[in-house]
Parts: structure tokens; sequence; C-alpha cells
């Protein structure tokens, strides 16, 4: 483990997930183009993302399953060329329905992608390693975003919609290649296991639901990444461009910060995990409050907010990022290697079950707005996006009570196990009275001098 082999195979699953993100995130900053190029109306718009991610989302569980039977090596060769088909498709679509068709193949791949990097790490790697590799791995994907927000956009703008959908396809195919080429599944040496059987693979999907490790993963998931996800990839260019005001550059710029916020703060959160393991919902709950604090000060700015609140607002979105990547950690902790992937395909559908929801949801509320004539009927008028937008504080609220409430159950669990895990301000208490009896200055001897002054009866 941890060879120069194994951070040569960790390094092209990450370049193969970075593309993947870049062709996750094409769409959203082609927002705009596409409204023109299609004709499409706010819910119609959505409808991309959302049929994206209801794919995605939807093949979580079933990814878990194969790559846990066939290995990552096949799933992430497989799933770039399912992009490349995908992206191909939309270059030269010139209907909604048909760009539907091309998104719907690239949910596919990009479902096939992650899963599949996270199981090569407990193969590859040794296990303290793995919660910062985890967060470097999400982060490192994260570089798709600025792909596709800088030279993806600077090729639309230059040399049109077909241009840059195919140059997308043709980082997949490098993506496949690369896979194919130098991802192995196991260290030379090690036997591979045998693939469970239909019954096995049952027995491991339901082994995974019942503990509630995996579903605490699933609820912090759920919570914590929507919101990040909902401004990347829907709505965060149209409202920084169109609702704020913003020029194109401007909006760009903010959604480059988003990414390399992401990269600098996920080794400190990655860190973090490592040290308080029993800490890990606290962090979540904390950027949850987080989130719901900033786009709260946003929506009730009196008009347009400033950019300094802009900038907060994503800074603060992009430490969801690799906040909620601690959801994969409590699906690595509670459950055997054999099962991993299944259980982090359970997680993975949380945050993205969320996302699409909110997406067709803000695109839904934005038509109705704009059919009722408020606003002026304008589409993406500023107060008409500020009361879509509130539809994020449900989804926030529900998944921080089911988050409280399965860690609970996992509390129960570990103490039957022995481990107690006190309350975080009973710790915080303790830890300040110890600080404080240590600053205090001993009193002064009072034994009598014996002359000699080295010397203290």
């Amino acid at each position: 483990m941890d060879t120069r082999r194994a951070w040569l195979i960790w390094g092209i699953a990450v370049f193969a997930y970075l593309v993947a993100i870049t062709q996750r995130t094409s769409f959203g900053v082609a927002g705009l183009a596409a409204t023109e190029r299609f004709d499409a109306s706010a819910a119609a718009l959505s409808a991309f993302t959302v049929v994206q991610l209801l794919v995605y989302a939807g093949l979580q569980v079933p990814v878990g399953l194969l790559v846990d039977r066939f290995g990552s090596r096949a799933m992430i060769a497989g799933g770039a060329i399912l992009m490349c088909l995908g992206q191909a498709q939309l270059a030269f679509a010139a209907s909604v329905p048909e760009g539907l068709v091309g998104r719907l193949l690239v949910g596919a791949g990009d479902a096939m992608t992650f899963v599949s990097v996270m199981r090569l790490l407990p193969t590859w790697f040794r296990p303290l390693r793995i919660p910062l590799l985890t967060q470097l791995t999400g982060i490192l994907g994260m570089l798709g975003q600025i792909v596709s927000a800088i030279p993806f956009v600077a090729l639309l703008r230059l040399n049109g919609w077909t241009s840059a959908f195919l140059a997308a396809a043709g980082l997949s195919v490098l993506a496949a290649v690369l896979a194919a080429a130098v991802v192995r599944d196991v260290p030379d040496g090690v036997v591979r296991p045998v693939p469970p059987t239909l019954r096995q693979t049952g027995q491991s999907l339901s082994g995974a639901w019942k503990q509630p490790g995996t579903r605490l993963g699933l609820w912090s998931h759920f919570t914590v990444q929507f919101a990040g996800n909902v401004f990347v990839l829907a709505w965060g260019y149209p409202f920084l461009a169109s609702a704020q005001g913003l020029d194109p550059a401007a909006a760009s710029a903010l959604m480059t910060l988003f990414v390399v916020v992401a990269l600098a703060c996920g080794p400190f959160v990655g860190t973090f995990v490592s040290r308080h393991p029993m800490r890990r919902s606290n962090m979540v709950l904390l950027i949850t409050a987080a989130t719901a604090a900033v786009w709260l000060a946003v929506i009730l700015y009196p008009g347009r907010a400033p950019l300094w609140l802009l900038v907060l607002l994503v800074v603060v979105l992009a430490v969801g990022g690799p906040g909620s990547m601690i959801a994969f950690d409590f699906a690595r902790t509670f459950n055997p290697v054999s099962r991993v992937g299944t259980a982090t395909g359970i997680v993975n559908v949380g945050g993205f079950v969320s996302a699409l929801l909110v997406m067709f949801g803000i695109g839904l509320i934005l038509d109705a707005l704009k059919a009722s004539g408020f606003s002026g009927g304008q589409l993406y008028a500023l107060e008409s996006f500020k009361l879509a937008l509130c539809l994020q504080f449900v989804f926030l609220a529900g998944g921080a009570a089911a988050l409280l409430a399965t860690r609970r159950q996992v509390r129960t669990q570990l103490a039957e196990q022995g481990v107690m895990v006190q309350p975080l301000h009973k710790v915080l208490l303790r830890r300040s009275r110890t600080a404080r009896t240590q600053r205090r200055p001993e009193p002064p001897s009072r034994a009598k001098d014996t002359g000699d002054p080295g010397v203290r009866g």
C-alpha cells in the first residue's frame, strides 16, 4: 500500500472524476445560451439538470453494487464513454427532448465515476490516509468546475455551442483511455475477491442500509451538499448575472472562487475528521447553519446585494463541498470493505436527491411568478429569485432534523459497544476548566529559608 503505483492510479482516477465534474457543470454555465438555443422556459431549463441528477441519484445504489462486483477500472472507463456520448449528443441537439437525451447519458456516466474512485482508496492506501485522500479526491475533482467556468465558457463564446460541447466530449475520451490503461482494482499479488452472488448482493445492500452510520452519512450528504450543487449546476450563474446584475466576467470569477475556496478548506476538513472522528456531525451541522444564515442575509438585503455579501455567499457555499465529503467517511468507518461501494452509493444519493428537488422547485416557482405577473413578468427578476430561493430553507431544516435523529441512533449503537460520546458543550466546558487550572499560578511556599538559596524546606 501507499506505493508510487498507488498514487499514480489514484491520480488517474481523480483526473477521470475531474472530467466528470466538468461534464456535470458544463450545462450550468451554458444556461443562458441554452435558453436561447432551445427557447426554453425556466422549468424546461431546470429539467436538463434535474434529468441529469435524477439519473445520477437513481443509479448510485446500483453503481455501488456493480463496482463491488466488477471493480473500479471498468466502471470509470465505462462512465467516461457514456459522458462522451452524452456531450456529443448535446452538441448537435436542436430541441429540448434531444438535449435531454444527452444530459441523461452524462448523468449515467457521471454516476459511475465517484463511487468507483472512492472504492479504490481502502484497497490501495492505509486507513489513516483515507480521510484526507477523500477530501483531496473531492476538491481536486472540483477543478472540473474551473474547466467549465473558464476555458469552456470562453470556447462557448468564441466558437459556439457545438464546438464547446464536442471539446468537452473529447476530454471524456482521454479519461476513458487513461483509466483503462492505468487503473487497477487491486495491487499485484492480491487475490481479487470472488464477485458476490445475487443473494449476497441483496444482503450487502440490506446490511449497508440497516447500519445507522450509513444513514447518518446519507442525511449529512442530503443536508450539506445540495445548496452548492443548486448554485453551481443550475441557478448560481443566472442569479449572479441576471438577478444581481453582475457582468459575465464577474459572475464567472465568483463561480471560480467557489472552487478555489473548496480547494483551500478541504485539507482542513480532512484533518479535522482524522483528529476528531467523534465530532464529524458537529461540523456538518455548523456548515448547515452557516449556509442558512448567509442565504437569509442575501435574500433579506434590500435590492441587489453588495459584492462583499455575494463573495461571502460563495465562500460559505463552497465550504459545503468538502463538508459533504464527511458523509463518505461515515460510510467507510461504519461498514466493512466488502460493502463500502454499496454504502457509498447509498450516501451519495442524499445530496443529489435534495439538489434535483430544489433545482426543479426553483424553476417551477420562477415560472409561476412570471405567469402571475410578479416583478413585471420577468423570468429572472431579483425579487422572483429571492422568493424561489427560499425553498432551500425547507430542505436545510428537514435535513438537519433527520441528521440529529439518526445521530442519536448511531450514538446509542456506539454506547452498546462501550463507546460513549459526550455532548460537545460538556467537552468544551471541561477543557475550559482544565485550561484555567493549568494557567492558575501556584501559591508561594511558606517554608522558612534554610540559608541555602538552592534549598527549600
